[in-house]
């Protein structure tokens, strides 16, 4: 069960190799390839690493739990998030402070929201260096 969680993870969650996800791990590509063919079982540090990495809990990890249906989000719970996501553009093009449920945002509310922006600015970025930088730039 381990092997094929992880790589149904791997290739529907990131667009990942068992290369790059060999190197996140710090381990050879050959070794994490025998993770997913079931020949070999990490120890826990790594299998901590891979749950860490793709968010799920180690019973996921071993099949012990069907589906983490209680962490996904419901379409109200997402179209709150979207109006939120609205909101914070609108606060941020106006200068408004942040506010969340009518409260202001806390110290942890405004990291997660500086992560959240980094994160898609760096994605944003990594994208456009894809598409516009020349073929004989490129490493």
């Amino acid at each position: 069960m381990f092997a094929k969680t992880i790589s149904e993870l791997r290739k529907t969650r990131t667009k990942m190799t068992q290369t790059d996800m060999a190197k996140f791990l710090g381990i050879a590509k050959t070794t994490y390839a025998s993770y997913e063919q079931g020949k070999r079982m990490p120890d826990i540090d790594i299998q901590k690493k891979i749950a860490d990495y793709y968010n799920v809990s180690l019973d996921y990890l071993h099949g012990r739990l069907e589906d983490e249906k209680y962490f996904k989000l419901n379409n109200n719970e997402k179209k709150d998030i979207a109006l939120q996501a609205d909101k914070l553009l609108e606060g941020i093009e106006t200068g408004d402070f942040l506010n969340f449920y009518g409260e202001p945002a806390t110290e942890e509310q405004k990291e997660r929201i500086r992560v959240a922006l980094r994160t898609a600015m760096e994605m944003n970025k990594e994208e456009a260096k894809k598409k516009f930088t020349r073929k004989d730039y490129r490493n």
